[in-house]
């Protein structure tokens, strides 16, 4: 019997240039929903190895390309919420990058830096663990283009109490 072909559905604005200059709220989740990164105590986040990896994956990425601006953040045991600005108008070196030969999103876009970030933590991560290979990360990322200044406070409010939030998926002891 034949396979039939997968098609996904695409969770990006469909005309939406996500390497233009903006704004994005993005939430990672970890692969199968374990709560890995660390663990909430008290209403604040306690991180474990894997969790510091991330923070500092995430915190990499304004020295890794310049035309990234990070804003608030939270590692959360089984996700990551993020907001993260992109300036089109910053070209490192003066060159403009061509994507005719190369594979994936396009160079300067969200999802080339949201994609180094998955690789960079993935590795780090599976080298603390010695699991070469194996994924940390589920394939997609959630992503909201940040309209306007009250959008923004919102997603940074959101953020700042996503913990205070947090319930453990452990039964009642």
């Amino acid at each position: 019997m034949p396979r039939r072909a997968r098609s996904r559905r695409s969770i990006r604005l469909p005309a939406f240039d996500y390497a233009s200059t903006a704004v994005h709220f993005v939430t990672v989740c970890v692969y199968g929903r374990g709560d890995v990164l660390g663990e909430v105590v008290d209403g604040g986040v306690v991180l474990g190895s894997e969790g510091r990896i991330v923070e500092e994956a995430w915190r990499a990425l304004a020295d890794r390309f310049p035309y990234v601006w990070l804003d608030d953040n939270v590692v959360m045991p089984d996700h990551f919420h993020g907001i993260i600005a992109l300036n089109a108008g910053h070209t490192p070196g003066g060159k403009e990058h061509s994507n005719i030969f190369r594979p994936g999103p396009p160079p300067r876009s969200l999802g080339a830096v949201i994609g180094a970030f998955k690789t960079v933590s993935t590795k780090q991560i599976n080298a603390l663990r010695g699991t070469p290979g194996q994924p940390v990360w589920q394939r997609n990322y959630y992503e909201h283009v940040v309209r306007n200044e009250p959008d923004l406070q919102r997603i940074r409010q959101y953020i700042a109490n996503n913990p205070l939030l947090w319930r453990s998926n452990a039964p009642d002891a």
